[in-house]
């Protein structure tokens, strides 16, 4: 075995310009399965991250309440106090479309809604100044608010100035009794993360004219029991709708596991067609492998008659193609780990080369050699010894 090792680094270094040519369509291949693989991962990471920033243990529900069939919010309350073992928090949300004031200054495009005390925890943000609301603001229906930090610093000049001023929403006066920290602030700015108002939802239900509340977002305590929730929620809605189509409910956390199978599908998709490559560089190493034997055969015909059999002529032949698709591999990982860097950094995507890419372009590179190597091995091996000694 180590003899035909030898063997197959002398003739591939004795044949430098060729045996870098039959290399070159395995570098290729391995490089692009690594580099396609490992940018695609990177960019759909990003994705996966943005949306697992809207709350994956969230559970959002829209109803389409009718005059005959509708959900009370106090019946969703009761719904929530019964299963406090899956949900760890709720809240009713309504949105409203209005115009936010201070003196001459306004917002068009702040985001206003109403919510529940519950709500800042639920989206995962912290208050700079102030306090949150509070259920007593929910019951008596105070005209209390609290604000993001864009609007905060727009309208007043900074958090600590906001806390306790007015702020006219809809024509209403409203307090400011918090002001939420900054959430991104490459995104600071109009309509941003940033620019928002909540307020009380009972107080949003009467501003809104709409006597029902159609959408809620509870939290789960554990996301693998989104499947329970979710099924225990939609039997809930029936028994008040009688109508699947009134109602919808969506886990994020199955959205994610669904975009992570479509990811995963994606990127397998996009390794095997960089793959093809990797066919055609097999094909290569064969047909150099049939010039090898052709050019060799006096040698293989003076190996034979001095007693060595098929084996050892077949395991020289396997072992030299499967040197050279390897080596072709190592390169092409390198090159490929290089270029993924390079190329992330240069398109603004954190891409690191992964390990199963890796892992499975060489082993792919690996195989083509001693699979393509293998009918040029046995060629050699069945060659006849006294016409191999007569060749040229």
């Amino acid at each position: 075995m180590l003899q035909s090792f030898k063997l197959a680094l002398r003739s591939i270094w004795g044949n430098k310009m060729r045996s870098f040519l039959t290399m070159l369509g395995i570098i290729i291949g391995v490089a692009a399965v690594i580099i396609l693989v490992s940018l695609v991962n990177g960019y759909m990471s990003s994705v996966v991250e943005n949306f697992a920033s809207m709350g994956v243990n969230r559970v959002n529900v829209n109803v389409i309440n009718l005059t005959s069939r509708t959900l009370d919010v106090d019946e969703m309350y009761e719904f929530y106090e019964e299963h406090t073992d899956l949900f760890d928090a709720i809240s009713p949300t309504v949105s409203i479309t209005t115009t936010v004031k201070h003196g001459d200054d306004s917002l068009d495009t702040t985001s206003v809604s109403g919510c529940s005390e519950q709500y800042l925890d639920i989206m995962g943000y912290e208050l700079e100044m102030g306090r949150n609301l509070a259920y007593s603001d929910i019951l008596s229906r105070q005209k209390v608010c609290v604000a993001g930090a864009y609007v905060a610093q727009s309208l007043y000049g900074s958090s600590e100035k906001a806390i306790g001023q007015t702020l006219k929403i809809g024509g209403y006066a409203f307090k400011i009794v918090g002001v939420v920290e900054v959430q991104d602030e490459d995104d600071f700015d109009e309509g941003g993360t940033d620019d928002f108002v909540w307020m009380p939802y009972s107080v949003a239900v009467k501003m809104s004219r709409n006597a029902n509340i159609g959408s809620y977002i509870l939290t789960l305590i554990d996301t693998d029991n989104a499947d329970e929730a979710t099924s225990l929620l939609e039997d809930f809605l029936y028994e008040i709708f009688l109508d699947d189509d009134l109602y919808h409910v969506t886990a994020m956390s199955e959205l994610l596991d669904s975009l992570n199978e479509q990811i995963a599908m994606m990127s397998g998709m996009l390794g095997g067609i960089a793959g093809i490559s990797l066919l055609v560089a097999g094909v290569g190493v064969m047909n150099i492998m049939l010039v090898s034997v052709t050019e060799r055969t006096r040698e293989i015909g003076i190996r034979k008659s001095l007693g060595a059999d098929k084996g050892v002529i077949m395991q020289q032949f396997v072992i030299e193609a499967a040197v050279t698709s390897s080596l072709g591999g190592v390169i092409g990982i390198l090159i490929g780990c290089i270029a993924t860097t390079a190329v992330g950094s240069l398109v603004g995507i954190d891409a690191t080369p992964t390990f199963g890419a890796i892992l499975v372009s060489f082993s792919v590179s690996v195989g083509i050699g001693l699979l393509f190597g293998y009918m040029p091995a046995n060629r050699a091996a069945n060659l006849n010894p006294i016409d191999a000694l007569r060749s040229e």
